[in-house]
């Protein structure tokens, strides 16, 4: 017997559906619920600031729940998915992108700054998909997609403890597509790279020739923004990416896998 998939007519559109997006306060976490919305789906939106959720739900169309969460402390992750499911009969879309960078060469990091980054960009990441993923299986399943970092692909400088995040979030998203694939259940990662957010916002103010600099890395020549990533996440959510799960797709323009110059090396011509 020959299996099928049968073509999807409807696109990209969730109408109907639920999804949840932590940090959406700004950045890629507000860009994916502006998306995710427009494709009809009703969005939760959770962050550590109410009136910046505020702002973000006001310009939202299908009835957004607001949840103020603060996801560092033990239990924090476990203890949001149940109060999202006091809003909501159940979920069908979680995006993962609540987490804190942390830049500290080895000999500067501490026990505290390892356990403040695994708690916000691992455990409450774990927790939360784990205390929503009951609901989805109920729903038939669902998707589950956290936003990673091309420092999971490559070894950034002064980066030890954010790049070993961001591979445990690789990690546990093969191995949650291998547990909750039966039940339907998609788990998916995105690699962002080099994206203008607030993150960068001081950075590329102040200092002179970084916003060249940085981009002359890139394959594409420019900065990616938040909505090159909210695409992939809306691709992820909804049917067309049906039959993917356990992948990690770099977006970044071409950062960590091509090389990339401002102009071609000047090379002696080959001769036979």
């Amino acid at each position: 017997m020959t299996e099928t998939a049968s073509s999807n007519t409807t696109g990209m559109r969730l109408d109907g559906t639920v999804a949840v997006v932590t940090g959406a306060t700004r950045g890629i976490g507000e860009a994916s619920a502006r998306a995710l919305d427009a494709a009809g789906a009703r969005v939760v939106l959770t962050g550590r600031t109410t009136s910046d959720l505020e702002r973000v739900a006001g310009g939202l169309q299908n009835e957004p729940v607001v949840l103020t969460a603060d996801l560092e402390p033990t239990g924090a992750g476990t203890d949001l998915a149940r109060r999202i499911l006091g809003e909501v009969d159940g979920v069908d879309v979680l995006v993962n992108n609540a987490g804190i960078p942390m830049r500290r060469t080895p000999d500067q990091l501490t026990e505290a700054d390892f356990d403040q980054v695994f708690s916000i960009n691992v455990r409450s990441l774990a927790m939360l998909s784990i205390g929503l993923a009951p609901s989805m299986m109920a729903r038939g399943g669902g998707s589950i997609i956290n936003i990673s970092s091309v420092a999971s692909v490559h070894g950034p400088l002064g980066r030890v403890a954010y790049a070993g995040t961001k591979g445990a979030v690789d990690a546990m998203t093969r191995a949650l597509a291998a547990d909750w694939g039966p039940s339907g259940i998609r788990v998916n990662s995105i690699a962002p790279g080099l994206i203008a957010t607030a993150i960068w916002e001081k950075a590329r103010s102040e200092v002179p020739g970084l916003i060249e600099d940085l981009a002359g890395q890139v394959a594409l020549k420019r900065w990616g923004l938040a909505d090159d990533i909210a695409d992939v996440v809306l691709f992820f959510a909804s049917d067309a990416a049906r039959y993917i799960t356990g992948e990690t797709l770099v977006v970044d323009g071409g950062l960590a896998r091509v090389t990339a110059a401002n102009a071609p090396p000047a090379l002696p011509e080959l001769e036979d």
